[in-house]
């Protein structure tokens, strides 16, 4: 930070200082912190950087006006086009709205960028709270990003929900745990003669991957199986990644004869992938995947699944929130998930995923 910068943190910076600074009026100083469209690119960037070097908090603004509560909060979701993603967005929003709150719904795209762009949005408008799906840490340092920081330390009462940050991160979290299922789906395939199972797991910096791999290392040790680093694919929860985890497996030399899928659009796009080449969900490799969601339960045949109640997460994530909006402080929450076998495991074969099924 510069001397200027400095000198101004040790008081509350205001919008004409860093109009000031700027070069700009207030009025349009103003207009970009606020998002308004009617700015020019050569403003906004000059406006932005100001408000960096000073320290600006939008917030700050946002406090000074909230002289009455707006009824209104919001929630940001990895991803949209997430069925798991949706269905636990549709929960917060009916039990924000049986407690007379509305909810503005945002969308991360599992993109730390695009998350902060949200959360820079959000310290300039007036909600009363925050539910967050956070989208992990900054990769290089292994921290909350900036704007996380930012957010956090600005006083709007805020909740994670499905995934958290590193436990110095003071924000309450109700997320899920999935040790138990995954032992019970692990010691389910070792009962059918299964002893290579692959694992398609999450982004490293996502908690719901980190939490899903090491609970599947674990469930491997408690029934006697060897775990093995050549069965682990890290993708990135899109369907992308799923379809190439799908080839990845087909071509693994150690043949695994069953998989486990960390999330529900990897599994549609390794799912698709197999019914291309005509890989028989069950009969020629056992699939069992996260997220108990519609399209794993109409898929030819069902797919075993680890969830949990979606509708109970999005109550306790609007209930703690509601509880630090009254000046509270609630404890973290976990829902224990659940195995449910389904058709797509099956006992495994001396020769699982048959020849020719792989792509040149």
């Amino acid at each position: 930070m510069s001397k200027q910068g400095s000198l101004l943190a040790m008081n509350a910076v205001t919008i004409k200082d860093v109009a000031s600074a700027a070069g700009v009026s207030v009025a349009t100083a103003s207009r970009v912190l606020s998002g308004h469209p009617a700015t020019s690119p050569d403003s906004r960037a000059k406006v932005e950087s100001a408000a960096k070097e000073l320290g600006f908090m939008p917030n700050a603004q946002a406090r000074s006006l909230r002289s009455t509560k707006t009824d209104s909060i919001a929630l940001l979701i990895s991803d949209v086009r997430n069925p798991y993603f949706s269905d636990l967005a549709h929960a917060v929003e009916q039990h924000a709205r049986a407690a007379g709150l509305m909810t503005f719904i945002g969308n991360a795209n599992e993109d730390a960028a695009q998350q902060d762009d949200f959360l820079a949005t959000m310290l300039s408008r007036r909600v009363d709270g925050l539910v967050i799906v956070p989208q992990g840490l900054n990769e290089e340092s292994n921290q909350p990003s900036e704007m996380m920081n930012r957010m956090l330390s600005s006083g709007i009462p805020t909740i994670f929900v499905d995934r958290a940050l590193p436990p110095g991160v003071q924000v309450p979290a109700i997320t899920a745990n999935s040790a138990q299922a995954l032992d019970e789906a692990v010691a389910t395939l070792k009962s059918l003669g299964h002893q290579n199972i692959a694992f398609v797991g999450g982004p490293k910096h996502a908690s719901t991957a980190l939490e899903r791999y090491s609970a599947f290392e674990t469930a491997l040790a408690n029934n006697g199986l060897v775990g093995d680093e050549a069965l682990h694919f890290v993708g990135d929860f899109q369907p992308a990644s799923g379809a190439l985890a799908a080839q990845w497996l087909l071509e693994n030399p150690a043949k695994p004869s069953a998989v486990i899928i960390a999330d529900a659009p990897m599994s549609i796009g390794a799912l698709r992938v197999w019914r291309e080449l005509g890989v028989r969900v069950g009969a020629d490799l056992s699939v069992i995947t996260f997220d108990e969601v519609d399209a794993m339960l109409i898929h030819d045949p069902p797919i075993a699944t680890i969830g949990h109640d979606l509708s109970q997460m999005g109550k306790m994530a609007v209930q703690a929130l509601r509880e630090v909006m009254a000046g509270q402080k609630p404890e973290p929450e976990e829902l224990i998930s659940k195995f449910t076998l389904r058709p797509s495991v099956a006992p495994a074969k001396a020769t699982q995923v048959m020849e020719g099924k792989v792509r040149p």
